[in-house]
């Protein structure tokens, strides 16, 4: 054991690995903090590079850039609400409120502090819990997916701050939205209008993309521009966050418990662990009204998880080349092409380089801290700028953005149109979030429960009989009476105001 770290420390403490692991950590924080440029991208726009690099390197740079971009995406979220990437989208209301209520410190400090927090836990518990955890996964079918797809789509509803009927016709929205495209189970085009455009669907980042940025872009040129945050030197970042940690650590844990748990099942991911993550601290919190007017909970629970999230989705492709997340599939192609390829073996033949990944985990969480503090303050001037000087900034990140997923114009009429879309729900009360978590999840959703179908010969007792799909089928159809049980219970201890006469 002593031996394998000693080799794993010789491998990465060269001047190769420590400069590429640098640069890669500034570039991502760059990219995940610009509206429509995601995590993904900022990994998947890396892999030519990698052509030129040693294995090691290679992959520390997939790890650096991946960390640093998931975290980044926090910081247009607080001071913008436009979250740059889809995992910060669950909370960026909360923190961007806190950031109203001149909080933006403690908002910020805290994303960068539970996000570093997480992501080490999350890495020191796979070195451990790797194989069970894998094994866990492997035992998943397509009815344990079809229940985990519908739980997460209940999460909408549980942090929707509007009625549960606008929040379910928000999802139902997004759920229309996925089924364009001839990505379904038939493979028949639905919803193309003969627009070949269409046929390979909506992608959620342009969705996302619009629904954020571009509808808050529309907002400010039709309302008044609100009073400015006062002009102020910005103090520590990091104060308060032992405090944070104290008072919330408890939340801190659980939402490490999901990320790796949800971050270790295929398709998953951070998104859908930040979803998760803040919908149960909202859920469980002792404060829960304070939800959505800047409370903090959210934001210890949902970046400490998302982080978590990154490191326990290497475990399926680690093990068995099975992508936890498109971040990790992007990274077991470079894993191939550096000779490293994902099975039980790396453990035994290259197990150096195993932890050689963990450690370099590990770093990229520990540097986030300086690197992100450093980046939160030169974001910062953000809030000084006059709002005719932003916005036209911020089209022009979502118009390359959107631009460069597709290399065609049909991402930025795609931006444009959900832009719009998502004005009129929010003017109308309904809640843009569980529209883009509907897009997210709306095709897995599908493909598991057709699947599941066929697998049963069109029986439905399949999705209740395996242990683990009964657990996820409880806690998913839990979720969805909860709101009618909690209104019952109040209706029911509602003592009828006696009648008085009159004197």
């Amino acid at each position: 054991m002593l031996n394998t770290l000693a080799q794993a420390f010789s491998l990465i403490c060269t001047w190769e690995v420590i400069v590429s692991m640098l640069a890669a950590s500034v570039y991502g924080l760059v990219i995940g903090s610009l509206p429509g440029l995601s995590a993904t991208m900022a990994t998947a726009l890396l892999v030519p590079v990698t052509f030129y690099l040693s294995p090691i390197a290679a992959i520390a740079t997939i790890v650096a850039a991946s960390s640093m971009a998931i975290f980044s995406g926090d910081i247009p979220g607080a001071l913008l609400r436009i979250p740059g990437t889809p995992a910060s989208a669950a909370y960026a209301d909360e923190a961007y409120a806190m950031t109203r209520k001149g909080e933006a410190e403690l908002a910020l400090g805290a994303g960068v502090w539970f996000s570093a927090v997480g992501g080490i836990a999350g890495t020191l518990s796979l070195m451990i819990l790797a194989p069970p955890l894998a094994e866990i996964a492997l035992s998943f079918s397509t009815f344990e997916y079809f229940w985990l797809a519908l739980l997460g789509l209940m999460c909408a509803t549980l942090v929707a701050r509007s009625s549960p009927v606008k929040a379910i016709a928000g999802m139902f929205i997004g759920l229309l939205v996925s089924c364009i495209g001839i990505e379904n189970p038939g493979g028949i085009p639905r919803f193309t209008f003969g627009i070949t455009d269409l046929f390979g669907g909506i992608e959620p980042i342009p969705a996302l993309v619009g629904v954020f940025a571009v509808a808050q872009v529309m907002r400010a040129m039709l309302t008044p521009e609100p009073p400015p945050i006062p002009r102020r030197k910005f103090g520590s970042i990091m104060a308060g966050q032992w405090r944070l940690t104290r008072k919330y650590h408890w939340q801190m844990t659980r939402g490490n418990i999901i990320g790796i748990i949800i971050g270790v099942l295929p398709g998953a991911g951070a998104d859908m662990a930040a979803w998760v993550s803040y919908a149960m601290s909202k859920r469980f919190s002792k404060e829960p009204e304070k939800f959505g007017t800047g409370h903090v909970e959210g934001l210890v629970e949902a970046g400490a998880s998302n982080n978590a999230s990154i490191a326990s989705g290497w475990v399926p492709s680690l093990l068995f080349g099975i992508p936890g997340d498109t971040i990790a599939a992007i990274a077991i192609g470079v894993l191939y092409m550096k000779g490293l390829n994902p099975g039980p073996t790396l453990f035994t033949e290259k197990a150096s380089s195993m932890y050689a990944i963990y450690l370099m985990f590990i770093i990229a969480n520990i540097i986030m801290i300086p690197f992100g503090i450093v980046m939160i303050r030169l974001a910062s001037y953000v809030l000084r700028a006059p709002r005719a000087s932003v916005m036209p900034v911020i089209m022009l990140c979502c118009a390359v953005g959107s631009f460069a997923i597709g290399n065609n114009m049909f991402g930025v009429v795609t931006v444009a149109t959900f832009g719009v879309i998502g004005y009129v729900m929010e003017e109308n009360g309904y809640p843009v979030a569980a529209m883009v978590l509907g897009i997210v999840m709306g095709t897995m959703i599908e493909q598991s429960f057709v699947t599941s179908l066929i697998k049963s010969d069109g029986s439905v007792l399949p999705f209740f009989e395996r242990p683990i799909a009964a657990i996820l089928a409880a806690m998913a159809i839990g979720a969805l009476i909860w709101p009618v049980l909690v209104w019952l219970w109040r209706k029911l201890k509602r003592e009828p105001i006696p009648a008085t006469s009159p004197r």
